[in-house]
C-alpha cells in the first residue's frame, strides 16, 4: 500500500511541478521581459531541471521591484538637484565652465551621467590611487583615527579576521571618543558575520545594518541582488571607493590567491558629497529605524583640494539604465589610441563585446588583463572563451601571474578612466548594486596606464597561436560555461 501511495504521489507531483514551471516560463517571457539570452537560459533551467528549476528561479531569477527602493528626502536640502539641473542646462547651452579644455572634450559623457544618473560633475578633487592592499588599509586606518564627527563604512565583504579586527578596533576607539560610526555590509558577501559580532560598537552608540538580509536562515528571495559597493566616508571630507573589501586575503595573505592586486581611490574634494549621498541612500534602504536625516555635518563646506574632475556613478537593478555599462561603452567607442581593461571577470553582453571587438578591428590598441587563477570556475572558463575571440580580432590579452587581479579599471588614451566596483559581466551591469568613479584627468589616467603596464611585467600574453591550440577539454569547459553566462 505504501508503494502504491508513493507511485500515486509521484504521479500527481510531476504535473504539478511542470505546471509551476510553465507559470514561471510565462512570467519570464511575457511579464518580466528579460533580455532574450537571459530568458532562454532560464527556460532551459526550468525545463531541463524541472524539480529544482523553479526553486532556482525563485532565488536567482526574479526581477527586483525597484519602485521607491532608495529614497531620501534630504537630497533636496543638499542642493544637489539644483546643481544637477544647472549643469544639464549649461551643457545644453554650451555654457558650463570647465577648468580645462580636456574635460570639455567629454561633455557628452558628462551629460549622459547627469541625465541618467544624477551624477554631478566636481572639478576640485585630490585623488590618490592605491594598487596595494597594505598601503590602502594603512591609509584608511590612519584616516579613521583622525575622524572628528562621523565614519560611514560600506563593504560587500567585511570579515572580522586580523585586518577586519584592526579596523574594528580603530572604530571602537573613535566611538569611545563620541564619533558616530555606521557600518553597512552585504549579507551574502559577508557570510558568517552577524550584527551580534559588533555588540561592543553597538553598546557604544554605533550602528550596524545589513543589506537585503534573509527572511529565514538560508531563505532569501533577494539573494540574486547584492550590494557590491565599497564606500567609506569620513567627516564628509574624505572618501574611499574601489575594489578592495575587508579581509586578510586583500592583503595577499591567502594561500589560495597569493598576492592580491586591486585598485582603490582616496578622494578629497566636492566628490565626497555624492559619495556620501550614495552611502546614505543605501543605509536608509537597509535601516529599519535608524535612518540618516540631513545635517550639515554630513556635507561640510570643502575647500578646493585639487584640480581633478570626476563623477560618481552608480547602477543596479533599481535604475532605468545600465549606467556603468553605458559609461564603459562610451569610453571604448570614443577611444582614439588605446583602451586598457583590468577585470577579474570578463563575461560581456553582446553590446559590450561588439564594442571591444570593433575597437580592436579598427586598430585601437585594446589590452585586457584577467587573472590566471579562478575564484569561480564557470566564470573563469566563460571569460577565457570571450577573450580568446578578442585575441582573434587583434586585441591583446594578458594573464596576471603574480597573484589574483581583482581591479575593475578602464583607462583610455591617457585622458579618462573609470575605477570602482563593477566587473565586466552581466551581474555587475544589471543585478548588483555598483559604484564607480569616472576620472576626467590626464595625470590620473596616465598613472593608471602606468600601473597597467607595470602589471604587464607580471603577466603572460595569451597569443592567438596558444589559444587556437587549446585542448578539447578546455573547449568543452568554455562551451558549457558560456551557455550559462546569462545567469552567472
Amino acid at each position: 500500500m505504501n508503494f502504491l501511495s508513493a507511485i500515486i504521489d509521484k504521479y500527481y507531483l510531476v504535473p504539478i511541478v511542470l505546471f509551476i514551471n510553465v507559470i514561471f516560463a510565462i512570467t519570464v517571457i511575457f511579464l518580466e521581459r528579460k533580455k532574450p539570452s537571459s530568458s532562454w537560459a532560464w527556460l532551459l533551467v526550468l525545463f531541463f531541471l524541472p524539480f529544482v528549476g523553479f526553486l532556482l528561479y525563485l532565488l536567482l531569477g526574479r526581477q527586483l521591484r525597484k519602485k521607491h527602493l532608495f529614497r531620501w528626502d534630504g537630497k533636496k536640502d543638499i542642493g544637489i538637484d539644483r546643481l544637477i539641473n544647472y549643469q544639464i542646462e549649461a551643457i545644453k547651452n554650451d555654457q558650463l565652465e570647465y577648468r580645462t579644455d580636456h574635460v570639455k572634450e567629454y561633455n557628452h559623457l558628462i551629460y549622459m551621467n547627469l541625465t541618467t544618473n544624477n551624477a554631478v560633475l566636481t572639478q576640485d578633487n585630490s585623488v590618490h590611487i592605491f594598487d596595494d592592499g597594505a598601503d590602502k588599509f594603512e591609509a584608511l586606518i590612519k584616516d579613521i583615527l583622525t575622524a572628528k564627527n562621523h565614519i560611514h563604512i560600506q563593504y560587500y565583504i567585511f570579515k572580522l579576521d586580523n585586518l577586519g579586527q584592526r579596523i574594528y578596533n580603530a572604530l571602537l576607539k573613535k566611538a569611545k571618543q563620541g564619533v558616530k560610526v555606521r557600518i553597512l555590509y552585504d549579507e551574502m558577501g559577508s557570510r558568517g558575520v552577524r550584527k551580534r559580532h559588533f555588540k561592543e560598537l553597538l553598546d557604544l552608540g554605533g550602528q550596524v545594518e545589513v543589506f537585503f538580509p534573509s527572511i529565514l536562515p538560508l531563505i532569501n528571495p533577494r539573494l540574486n541582488f547584492r550590494n557590491h559597493r565599497k564606500i567609506v566616508v569620513i567627516d564628509g571630507r574624505i572618501g574611499y571607493i574601489g575594489g578592495f573589501n575587508v579581509g586578510d586575503e586583500y592583503l595577499g595573505l591567502s594561500d589560495r590567491f597569493g598576492y592580491w592586486r586591486d585598485t582603490h581611490l582616496r578622494l578629497e574634494g566636492s566628490s565626497v558629497h555624492p559619495l556620501q549621498t550614495r552611502f546614505i541612500l543605501d543605509w536608509n534602504q537597509a535601516s529599519a529605524k535608524n535612518d540618516i536625516q540631513y545635517a550639515e555635518r554630513y556635507f561640510p563646506i570643502i575647500p578646493q583640494k585639487g584640480t581633478a574632475a570626476l563623477q560618481i556613478i552608480s547602477s543596479g537593478p533599481d535604475t532605468d539604465w545600465e549606467v556603468i555599462k553605458n559609461n564603459y561603452l562610451r569610453l571604448i567607442t570614443n577611444a582614439k589610441r588605446y583602451v586598457y581593461i583590468q577585470t577579474p571577470y570578463f563575461i560581456p553582453d553582446e553590446s559590450f563585446f561588439d564594442a571591444v571587438r570593433v575597437a580592436a578591428l579598427a586598430g585601437i590598441d585594446v589590452r585586457i588583463m584577467i587573472p590566471n587563477k579562478p575564484d569561480h570556475m564557470f566564470v573563469y572558463w566563460a571569460t577565457y572563451s570571450y577573450v580568446g575571440q578578442l585575441v582573434e580580432a587583434g586585441a591583446k590579452v594578458y594573464h596576471y601571474e603574480k597573484g589574483f587581479i581583482h581591479a575593475k579599471m578602464i583607462v583610455v588614451d591617457d585622458e579618462v578612466a573609470s575605477v570602482g566596483t563593477a566587473n565586466i559581466d552581466v551581474r555587475s551591469f544589471s543585478l548588483n548594486f555598483e559604484v564607480n568613479a569616472v576620472l576626467y584627468d590626464r595625470i590620473l589616467a596616465h598613472q593608471l596606464a602606468e600601473i597597467f603596464e607595470g602589471d604587464m611585467l607580471d603577466s603572460v600574453e595569451l597569443t592567438h597561436e596558444f589559444y587556437k591550440n587549446r585542448s578539447n577539454i578546455i573547449k568543452f569547459k568554455e562551451s558549457i560555461s558560456r551557455l550559462l553566462t546569462p545567469i552567472l
